[in-house]
C-alpha cells in the first residue's frame, strides 16, 4: 500500500482530488486495495490517485463517486483536475515528473526536455510543427523550459540521463545553437546536478534501440516508466512491465562511457561547435 503524503490540497486541482480521494476513502472504511478491487485496478494505482502522481479519468470518478457515496464530488471535479498545458500523450508523465525524487531517461536522439535551452526547444518544437502559428511555439517553448524549474533545487529530484552518441552530433538549430545547447548541460554536469551519460556510437547495438525512455521514481509512490514515440507515449505502473524497463536502462548505463568521460566528449564536441559558429 502506497505510503500516506501530507498533499497540499491549494496546490493543484490533482492535489485536492487526491486528498479528497484519501478522506472519502478513509471514512468508508476502505483500503487501497479494497477500493481498487470493483475499479478492477490495483491499490497501489489507488495510491497514485491519491498522491497525485495519476490523473484521476471520468469512467473512475463516477465509479468512485459510487462506491463512496460522495453525492458526484469526483465526477464533478474531474475536469479541472484533468486539465494540462501538456500534449494528451505526454500530460501524466510532465505531472508525475515534477513529483519525482528520481528522474532517469535515455533520450536517443534529442536533449531530454528538462535539459534544454530556449534555442534548442524552439528548434525542435519548429521541426515538429512546421506550419504552427509563432504564437502556438512559443507556448510550446515556455511550457518546456517551465519544466527545467525541477532542476533549480540543488539536490532533488537526482536527474541520470543517458544519452546516445546522436544527441550530440545532431546540429539541431547550427552550431551556435548546439554549442550553447551542450556548454549548458556540462555546466549542469559540473555543478553536480545532473549525472550524464553517453553511448557512444562504436557501441552498437544496445538495449533501448526502440526509442526513449523515463523512469519516475517517487517517496510514497511506486515508480511510473514512461515509453514515448513521435506524437505518442504510454505511462506504465504494471510492476513487471516498470522492472523490465529498469533492466533496460541498467543495461544502457553498464554500456554507456563512464560519467566522467561523457562529460569530456560532451566538453569536445561543444568546442568543437565552438569553433565552427566562431569561423
Amino acid at each position: 500500500m502506497t505510503a500516506k503524503k501530507n498533499l497540499d490540497p491549494s496546490s493543484s486541482p490533482r492535489a485536492m482530488l487526491g486528498a479528497e480521494l484519501r478522506v472519502a476513502r478513509e471514512r468508508a472504511g476502505l483500503s487501497q486495495a479494497e477500493l481498487g478491487e470493483p475499479l478492477f485496478v490495483s491499490g497501489s494505482f489507488i495510491g497514485q490517485l491519491e498522491a497525485g502522481t495519476r490523473r484521476m479519468h471520468l469512467d473512475f470518478a463516477r465509479q468512485i463517486d459510487d462506491i463512496l457515496h460522495t453525492d458526484g464530488f469526483f465526477t464533478r471535479n474531474c475536469g479541472a483536475a484533468a486539465k494540462s498545458k501538456y500534449p494528451d500523450h505526454f500530460a501524466a508523465a510532465a505531472e508525475a515528473e515534477g513529483l519525482a525524487k528520481a528522474i532517469r531517461e535515455f533520450a536517443p536522439l534529442t536533449i531530454p526536455g528538462l535539459l534544454q535551452t530556449e534555442p534548442y526547444a524552439r528548434t525542435v518544437c519548429r521541426a515538429y510543427q512546421p506550419t504552427a502559428p509563432e504564437q502556438e511555439i512559443d507556448e510550446l517553448v515556455t511550457n518546456r523550459l517551465d519544466r527545467s524549474a525541477l532542476l533549480n533545487d540543488p539536490t532533488s529530484p537526482l536527474f541520470w540521463a543517458v544519452f546516445g552518441e546522436a544527441v550530440l552530433r545532431c546540429e539541431v538549430g547550427g552550431p551556435a545553437v548546439m554549442a550553447e545547447a551542450l556548454s549548458h548541460i556540462t555546466a549542469l554536469v559540473r555543478a553536480r546536478r545532473v549525472i550524464i551519460q553517453v553511448i557512444p556510437f562504436h557501441m552498437g547495438a544496445h538495449a533501448a534501440m526502440g526509442g526513449s525512455l523515463q523512469l519516475l521514481s517517487f517517496e510514497d509512490a511506486p515508480t511510473l516508466a514512461y515509453v514515448q514515440g513521435n506524437g505518442t507515449g504510454q505511462l506504465f505502473d504494471d510492476p513487471g512491465t516498470v522492472s523490465r524497463h529498469f533492466l533496460t536502462y541498467d543495461l544502457l548505463t553498464a554500456g554507456a562511457l563512464p560519467p566522467a568521460q561523457s562529460l569530456a566528449l560532451i566538453e569536445s564536441v561543444a568546442e568543437g561547435y565552438e569553433r565552427e559558429a566562431a569561423a
